[in-house]
């Protein structure tokens, strides 16, 4: 459904078409002046200059135009030739009850659905979730949200960090620690164990512990090295402990993902595209698209209109061995051959924007996809108050179930220090305190333009009160609780008849929802969605104190105040559902 300012361009496109100018000139925004009116539209000003008249004339001619037609109130001219529109009462109530009847609440959908894999998460094998992961994940899981909302086939991908020299690293240090185990001796060939030797403790201890003996001493790490070659080269006893290690942390992953609320439909990693490598390698050679440079096998993609050297994507190194670049291209022919995707996005840390420019660029000229058709979206850090990356007190990365965990501690301060759910069993407590802690968290991430640093603050984040999480979970559920007791007392909604500046003003509120989802996806944006969730918010809560609901004793206008409650709340929930965040019952 269109919204009351799309309706309203409409018309003054129609109006300014009438005088023989563009009809784009007569789109209306809101406007700069909300004292004044609530929309205005500034064409007579471009029309002027084509027209080759004084604006405030052509202003004029369009108000003239306008008067009696039902959508609008009023205009008046203000300036050179700004014009100010206010809808009439009538429109105010077809656009409520208009959202009131969509079951999406205004949302349309996209005019062209496509078939999309969104690339995030991205954490790697042994090594624990970590504060790092959390934009990435947050991010992504709202984006895929956005794309199926608004229509798109969504197909969500975690790419574990499955290969490469940590996993020799892991072997390694495995076989140090239990040198009798099977999957060392070269002349054994199975039956193999299906229990792992290990458990995730396990890995977060040897990655670590190998990597520095590895840094320390040349000799280890050429083993290191050697574990990895016999490893890609299909050795079956380091591939099986290679399923073992995925195993062991996919399980702990898939718990840390779920306290996130964040689910993936893929769970592939780096080795499943490893044995797509040498024929990838090898139809690039034949097409011309590598070049040897250094005993090291390249693609070239640098252009003449750089501005900055752009170095070539190694395909393979000197030593012989795949890069990142080289399973990212593979990672991209797989997906061609299994899901025939239209567009890839890739929630990666901005940091690794140099990388995905040498991938895109490498694609497009190995035909594998369009450079356009690849889009990296990268984000900012999360920093403490020092303005570096975020640390524990001491200096550790913190683990990502370890602030969650703080985040329910905190919210569940917060709930006691604001007496909010005393009357709540423990177990629905600690459930609130949760979801409390969870929106926290998420919101505080996605508020922020994607690209910018921000600075972890836990105190901030918990408040009930300004821009955060928790404020908007109390502000849905203060609204479950007067429609419950609208409900115990037999009163129902009907007709929505904005009257009052503050119902009139809550309309347009959510009359936005619209354009912010559609801003939100279109732009990659989760935090425009998030400003149209706070100003809803807000909005309400002016209506609220201004416009009794249950007390009031006309029945239509308590009818009325009633639906507009229903719809703010079925719009807050479904967009706060796009964000990641979960609503209680009470608090």
């Amino acid at each position: 459904m269109a919204a009351l300012a799309q309706k309203l361009s409409t018309r003054l496109g129609a109006a300014f078409a009438a005088h023989g100018l563009p009809e784009h000139l007569g789109q209306v925004q809101g406007s700069d002046r909300p004292d004044l009116a609530p929309f205005q539209c500034n064409g007579a000003l471009a029309a002027a200059r084509l027209a080759k008249k004084n604006p405030r004339d052509i202003a004029a001619q369009i108000a003239a135009d306008l008067d009696g037609d039902p959508l609008i109130a009023s205009t008046s001219i203000a300036g050179p030739g700004f014009l100010n529109l206010i809808p009439s009462a009538a429109a105010y109530a077809d656009q409520a009850n208009a959202l009131m009847d969509d079951a999406r609440t205004g949302a349309g959908a996209v005019q062209t659905p496509e078939k999309l894999v969104i690339d995030f998460g991205g954490p790697n094998v042994a090594k624990p979730m970590h504060v790092g992961h959390l934009r990435s994940s947050v991010i992504g899981d709202a984006l895929q949200r956005l794309g199926r909302f608004v229509g798109h086939e969504v197909i969500s991908d975690i790419h574990l960090g499955d290969w490469g020299l940590q996993m020799g690293h892991l072997i390694t240090q495995l076989q140090d620690e239990q040198p009798d185990l099977c999957y060392f001796d070269e002349r054994y060939s199975g039956p193999w164990p299906t229990e792992p030797p290990v458990n995730i403790d396990d890995l977060s201890r040897m990655y670590p512990a190998a990597a520095a003996a590895a840094k320390a001493d040349e000799a280890r790490m050429k083993r290191s090295r050697r574990a990895t070659a016999e490893l890609q080269a299909g050795r079956e006893g380091y591939l099986v402990l290679l399923r073992h290690f995925i195993a062991v942390s996919r399980k702990a992953l898939e718990q840390d993902f779920d306290a996130l609320g964040v689910h993936f439909d893929l769970w592939k990693g780096e080795s499943d595209v490893n044995p797509l490598i040498p024929a990838m390698i090898e139809d690039f050679k034949k097409r011309g698209v590598t070049e040897e440079s250094q005993g090291a096998l390249i693609i070239r993609v640098a252009r003449e209109d750089d501005k900055k050297e752009q170095p070539p994507l190694i395909l393979v190194s000197s030593e012989g061995s795949a890069l990142y670049g080289t399973t990212d291209l593979a990672t991209i022919v797989d997906r061609n051959q299994n899901i025939g995707q239209d567009r890839i996005l890739y929630v990666v840390d901005q940091r690794q924007s140099q990388h995905f420019e040498q991938v895109f660029r490498a694609a497009a000229k190995a035909g594998l996809m369009a450079e356009d058709r690849l889009e990296h979206i990268g984000f900012g850090t999360v920093n403490g108050k020092d303005g570096k990356p975020f640390k524990t007190r001491e200096g550790g990365v913190m683990r990502l179930s370890d602030l969650m965990t703080m985040a329910k501690t905190a919210a569940r301060a917060r709930m006691d220090e604001a007496g909010i759910g005393q009357d709540m069993d423990e177990a629905t407590r600690s459930d609130v305190a949760r979801m409390v802690g969870l929106a926290a968290i998420k919101f505080a991430d996605l508020r922020n333009q994607r690209l910018t640093n921000y600075v972890f603050d836990m105190d901030r984040f918990t408040a009930f009160e300004g821009k955060t999480g928790p404020y908007l979970l109390y502000a849905a559920v203060r609204i479950k609780s007067i429609l419950r007791k609208a409900a115990d007392k037999g009163l129902s909604g009907g007709k929505i008849l904005p009257h009052s500046a503050e119902e009139k003003a809550l309309v347009l509120a959510l009359d936005g929802f619209d354009g912010a989802v559609h801003g939100a996806w279109s732009k990659r944006a989760p935090h425009i969605l998030c400003e149209h969730v706070f100003e809803l918010a807000q909005a309400f809560s002016r209506f609220y104190a201004a416009c009794p609901i249950l007390p009031e004793k006309d029945d239509a206008i308590r009818a009325s105040r009633l639906s507009l409650a229903e719809l703010t709340l079925r719009q807050l929930e479904t967009a706060l559902g796009l964000l990641g965040l979960e609503t209680p019952e009470r608090m």
